[in-house]
């Protein structure tokens, strides 16, 4: 499994839909999560699939009408890796807001 080289906070939110997912979750549904247009999240899966964070596979529902749907899965070092920089950026944004005072209440000043 490859490293991100550039963690930006799309692929974050990709990685977090897909942590949240119960189980292999199809690209629609990470676009409806994320927010994000096609444009963006497609070439994310992409990209973490060819870094062995994610696989996917073709949905095989027989029942279903219309275009067959193409799932995606974390890897098991990739689900690992993938709450690490979740949970790591969430606590960075936490520790930033802290340093900003930022959430906290303006204090009257006294001369």
């Amino acid at each position: 499994m490859d490293p991100i080289r550039r963690v930006t906070v799309p692929t974050l939110d990709v990685l977090d839909a897909l942590l949240s997912a119960d189980g292999p979750t199809w690209g629609l549904l990470v676009i409806k999560a994320t927010g994000r247009q096609a444009g963006t999240v497609y070439p994310i899966l992409e990209r973490l699939e060819r870094q062995g964070w994610i696989r996917s596979s073709w949905d095989d529902d027989a029942e279903r009408s219309g275009p067959r749907r193409r799932l995606y899965e974390f890897t098991p070092d990739g689900a690992a890796a993938a709450r690490t920089l979740v949970a790591a950026h969430a606590e960075a944004e936490r520790a930033a807001a802290r340093g900003t005072g930022a959430g906290c209440p303006a204090r009257p000043v006294h001369p």
